[in-house]
C-alpha cells in the first residue's frame, strides 16, 4: 500500500486563487519599491555556510539550515567528533552550504562581490523565499518570502525617512491603514547598557528586551538574570518597562537618562532627526511610534531599527522590520560602506489582508469567460474569437472535451468563471456568439465587436 503523501511542517501549497492574491500583494509592493527608485537583484537560494552563520547572533544560527554535502558526505568526518556525536563541530565538516535565512546578509555579499559593477549609492530590491528552522505556529512559517528594500553607500538619515514612507505607502496602497511602524536605535541600547554597566552583555540584554511584548516585564528580568545582568543593572533599566508620552516626550526622557553615554546621545539625536521630519512631512495612513524596547535579536543593526506592527485588532507578529547595519560589509572586507534597509512579510500581510476581508474582488485566479464546445466546426469558430480576445487582455478559455452541455456549465460554475459563451449552428451563420452570464441568468447574442467591449 502507497503511503500517504505530505509536505514538510511549516511549509505550504497554494491554490490558484492563493497565489492570485499574493501575486496581487508582490505587484503592489514592486510598484512602490520602483517608485522609490529601488532596482531588483536576485541571489542564489544557498549560500556557502561561512557566509551566513555568525551574522544572526546565537539563536539565528541555530535557525539556519544546513545543505549535507554531497556523496559521500561522512567520508571526510573526523572520528572523534563522530564517537563524541558532536553535531556542532561535524556540521562543519558534512556541511559547507546552508539555505538562505534572509535577503540582508546574502546581499551585503553580492555588494561585496560586485562593488566595481555597482554606483553607489545603491537602491536595491529583492523579493524571493527564505528558509529558518523555526517552530511553525500561525504566522510563522520554515519557508517563506521576504521583500526587501536597501539602500547602501549613503549615511544619509534622509534614507531612513523614505523607508518609514515607504512603509505607509505599501500598506495605504494595500488598504491596510493604521499600522504601527516601530523605530528605536541601536546606539540608545548601547547607550543603556553602558549607563547600567552592563556593555559587555548588550546582545544578552537587547535579546531580553526584545521579548517585552512576548514575555511580559518579569520574564525578561529573568531572562536577563540568568545570563549574568545583575539585579541592580536590572533596576536601572525599570522606567523603559513603562516608557510612554509623545515621540517628542520620550525622546526628552531618553536624552535626560542617557546624558552621560556619548553613543547613547548620538542615538537620540538620530531618532530625533528621523521622526521629526517623518512627523512634518506626515503619513498617509501608518502610526509611527518611538519603542524603547524595540530591539530585534540581529547583530548586525547599528542604528536605526523598525518593526510593522498590523491594524489594531488584529494578532499577528510584526509584519515588517529592519534597520541600519554600518559594518555589516565589513564582514566580507569590504570596510566604511553604510546600509540600511526594510522587509515586508509577504505571508503575514496575506493573513492579514484576508483575515480584514480587503483583498479586492478583482483578484482573481479564474477565466472571465468560458466558451463551450459543441463540435469541431463550432470549436474552430469558438477559438478564433478565444484568440483574438486573449491578443485583447482578456482572460478566455474554451472546454477542450465535447462533453454534455450540462457538465461544461458545472464545470465553468465551480470554476468561479462570470460568462460562458456559447457557439451553434445559428451563430456561425449570423457571425454571432451567445453569451450567458452564470452569475444572473441573462444572455444576449453579440457581434465579436460588442463581445470584446462586455468582457473588458
Amino acid at each position: 500500500m502507497s503511503k500517504k503523501p505530505g509536505i514538510p511542517k511549516g511549509t505550504r501549497d497554494f491554490s490558484p486563487i492563493e497565489v492570485s492574491k499574493r501575486n496581487y500583494i508582490f505587484s503592489i509592493i514592486k510598484s512602490n519599491f520602483e517608485k522609490f527608485g529601488f532596482q531588483p537583484i536576485e541571489t542564489p537560494t544557498f549560500e556557502n555556510s561561512e557566509t551566513l552563520m555568525g551574522k544572526y547572533g546565537e539563536e539565528g544560527d541555530r535557525l539556519i539550515f544546513k545543505i549535507l554535502n554531497s556523496g559521500d558526505y561522512l567520508s571526510k568526518a573526523n572520528d572523534e567528533f563522530l564517537a563524541n556525536k558532536d553535531s556542532l563541530k561535524l556540521t562543519t565538516q558534512i556541511s559547507e552550504k546552508a539555505l538562505r535565512y534572509d535577503l540582508t546578509v546574502p546581499f551585503a555579499r553580492y555588494v561585496v562581490m560586485h562593488q566595481n559593477e555597482i554606483e553607489f549609492p545603491f537602491k536595491r530590491y529583492q523579493i524571493q523565499p527564505v528558509w529558518r528552522a523555526d517552530r511553525p505556529q500561525k504566522g510563522r512559517f520554515r519557508e517563506f518570502y521576504q521583500c526587501d528594500a536597501d539602500v547602501v553607500g549613503s549615511n544619509s538619515l534622509w534614507q531612513e525617512v523614505e523607508l518609514v514612507q515607504l512603509y505607509d505607502s505599501v500598506f495605504t496602497e494595500l488598504g491596510l491603514k493604521g499600522t504601527t511602524i516601530k523605530i528605536n536605535n541601536r546606539k540608545i541600547l548601547s547607550g543603556i547598557a553602558e549607563v547600567i554597566g552592563a556593555s559587555d552583555k548588550l546582545i544578552d540584554f537587547t535579546v531580553a528586551l526584545d521579548k517585552l511584548d512576548k514575555i511580559g516585564e518579569d520574564g525578561v528580568k529573568n531572562e536577563m538574570l540568568e545570563k549574568g545582568i545583575s539585579g541592580e543593572a536590572i533596576s536601572k533599566v525599570q522606567p523603559l518597562f513603562n516608557f510612554t508620552g509623545t515621540i517628542s516626550e520620550k525622546i526628552e526622557k531618553l536624552a535626560l537618562l542617557l546624558s552621560s553615554s556619548q553613543e547613547g546621545m548620538k542615538g537620540v539625536e538620530e531618532l530625533q532627526f528621523i521622526c521629526e521630519n517623518v512627523t512634518e512631512i506626515g503619513l498617509q495612513s501608518a502610526n509611527l511610534e518611538l519603542d524603547v524596547t524595540l530591539a530585534r535579536g540581529l547583530n548586525y543593526y547599528t542604528g536605526a531599527i523598525f518593526e510593522v506592527a498590523a491594524p489594531e485588532g488584529v494578532a499577528m507578529g510584526s509584519i515588517g522590520g529592519g534597520g541600519r547595519y554600518d559594518d555589516l560589509t565589513g564582514i566580507f572586507g569590504l570596510k566604511n560602506m553604510s546600509g540600511v534597509g526594510i522587509s515586508f512579510g509577504l505571508d503575514r500581510i496575506a493573513l492579514v489582508i484576508e483575515e480584514l476581508n480587503l483583498f479586492p474582488e478583482t483578484v482573481t485566479a479564474t477565466s472571465k469567460a468560458m466558451f463551450l464546445n459543441f463540435g469541431d466546426s463550432e470549436a474552430k469558430y469558438a477559438m478564433k474569437a478565444v484568440t483574438k480576445l486573449r491578443q485583447n487582455g482578456v482572460k478566455v478559455e474554451m472546454y477542450p472535451d465535447k462533453a454534455k452541455i450540462g457538465k461544461q456549465f458545472q464545470h465553468a460554475d465551480k470554476r468561479g468563471i462570470q460568462f460562458a459563451v456559447l457557439v451553434g449552428e445559428e451563430e456561425i451563420k449570423n457571425e454571432k456568439f451567445t453569451i450567458k452570464n452564470l452569475t444572473t441568468g441573462e444572455q444576449e447574442s453579440l457581434s465579436y465587436e460588442d463581445l470584446l467591449k462586455k468582457l473588458n
